[in-house]
């Protein structure tokens, strides 16, 4: 993401993992973000603008950004696991690189919107994320497990990738209310300044 940006390779279920660690400059880190990108069978990489989005975000709130790459995809080893493994993938990032107890955010972006759902879910009691962060959920393609009520879950109102109306069919039964953006598509294309300041304003208020 900048000449800062932290890159190291850890250990993981398939092989070793691609990381990149971004932290606030001059202050302690109030947690740690782990942002996960999009499906990798369709191009995506922890490179993408709305997973490096989140991550702008999250270091301008205080917290270690911290992305990765799945199986298969960059230098990590391994291959798709049509998303048990990739799953599995996050957890031993998590086990990695959080300290004990640390404070964590789950983030995640389309299909790693459903990593991240899945992963907060695995997690035992005491190593809950305080907080996740779903942007375009994935919720027409993978089973996305239900999350927290205080979860910040952002879509398009012209997604062309995972309709509104799916994200909204998995929503109800939960009660969890939905940040819909006005004729935004999947990718957010122009407005990703937009949905950083969602989150920046979600966070802060």
């Amino acid at each position: 993401m900048n000449s800062q940006t932290e890159k190291r390779l850890i250990a993981g279920p398939a092989g070793m993992i691609e990381c990149a660690l971004d932290a606030p400059a001059h202050r302690v880190a109030r947690g740690l973000a782990l942002i996960c990108h999009p499906n990798p069978t369709q191009g995506g990489t922890m490179d993408n603008k709305v997973v490096q989005t989140l991550a702008r975000a999250l270091v301008q709130l205080g917290y270690r950004a911290l992305r990765f790459n799945f199986r298969g995809i960059g230098k990590s080893e391994g291959c798709w696991d049509e998303g048990r493994g990739e799953v599995d993938d996050a957890l031993a990032v998590l086990a990695a690189w959080r300290t004990e107890a640390e404070p964590l955010v789950l983030a995640g972006f389309s299909f790693g919107a459903y990593v991240a759902s899945r992963a907060a879910q695995a997690l035992p009691e005491l190593l809950k994320a305080e907080r996740l962060l779903l942007v375009g959920p994935a919720t027409s393609r993978f089973d996305t497990a239900q999350v927290p009520a205080d979860t910040l879950v952002i879509h398009g109102e012209a997604d062309d990738v995972v309709p509104l109306a799916a994200v909204l069919d998995w929503a109800r039964p939960q009660s969890l209310p939905i940040t819909v953006v006005p004729g935004v598509g999947h990718f957010f294309h122009g407005q990703l300044p937009l949905l950083k300041n969602i989150v920046l304003r979600n966070w802060q208020a």
